[in-house]
């Protein structure tokens, strides 16, 4: 969005060393935001941010302490007007046939109960500061697919999550938006047991897509409240359906 302005707020991104965590990273420090992004892997947000200026954490989603503890020094020192939960996984060995109670754990743990973390820790300096969070949900959290039944509840509970955490926060002036993405072309395409071919990559919505939009949303003014925005590849999908394209896509693990 040229023009955007974001000058004097302070972002974290969690989930911010690839895909549409650091995409939007990126994008708030270049509408002038003062950004801190989190991802377990430092090392790939510092080379992800071509020289922009954005404070790389260390940080797994899914430690509570350490969650905690790097909010509130975000928090304490600049404060935070903008939380966005970029953070997921998912695994190849996704059928409910094939699900473990340890698989299970761990990706309620850090798709869902990591959200919870940061929002928690965070709720203090959104309640001073007016502030929006946004979680990066799915489409899966919507209707069946081929993501597997441990990624779609995780999913889903991303977006109840933000419904009555905003139900509850709006008096407070806090906001909180979940984006479902469809199909996004990132890393986590890799994860599934058959990666998609080239052709629907190239289809597929890119990171940038989903960081405008977060963007979108960080610039409303405080008085537009948005629950919850869907997008979808225009190409290859549409609601509640997969594309009729040889081959069909899974709707969701941006």
């Amino acid at each position: 969005m040229e023009g955007a302005d974001l000058s004097g707020k302070t972002a974290l991104v969690i989930g911010a060393s690839s895909g549409i965590g650091l995409a939007t990273a990126n994008l708030f420090a270049d509408a002038g935001a003062t950004v801190h992004a989190a991802a377990r892997r430092r090392e790939a947000i510092e080379g992800g941010a071509g020289g922009r200026n954005v404070t790389a954490h260390a940080l797994d989603i899914s430690d509570k302490e350490a969650v905690w503890g790097t909010v509130e020094e975000i928090g304490k020192s600049d404060g935070i007007d903008i939380l966005v939960v970029a953070a997921g996984m998912n695994f190849p060995e996704r059928r409910l046939e094939q699900l473990t109670a340890e698989g299970w754990d761990v990706m309620i743990s850090v798709n869902l109960s990591g959200a919870f973390y940061a929002i928690r820790a965070a709720l203090p300096y959104l309640r001073s500061s007016g502030g929006l969070v946004v979680l990066i949900s799915s489409v899966s959290g919507r209707w069946p697919d081929a993501s597997g039944p441990a990624y779609q509840a995780s999913k889903a509970g991303m977006v109840e999550l933000a419904h009555a955490a905003g139900f509850e926060e709006h008096v407070n002036g806090v906001r909180f938006t979940s984006i479902l993405p469809g199909i996004v072309d990132t890393p986590i395409l890799d994860n599934r047991p058959e990666p998609p071919p080239k052709e629907v990559r190239d289809a597929a919505l890119k990171p940038e897509d989903v960081a405008q939009a977060c963007l979108f949303l960080a610039t409303l003014p405080p008085r537009a409240y948005v629950p919850e925005l869907i997008m979808v590849p225009t190409a290859i999908q549409a609601l509640g359906k997969t594309s009729t394209a040889t081959p069909p896509v899974s709707q969701g693990d941006e």
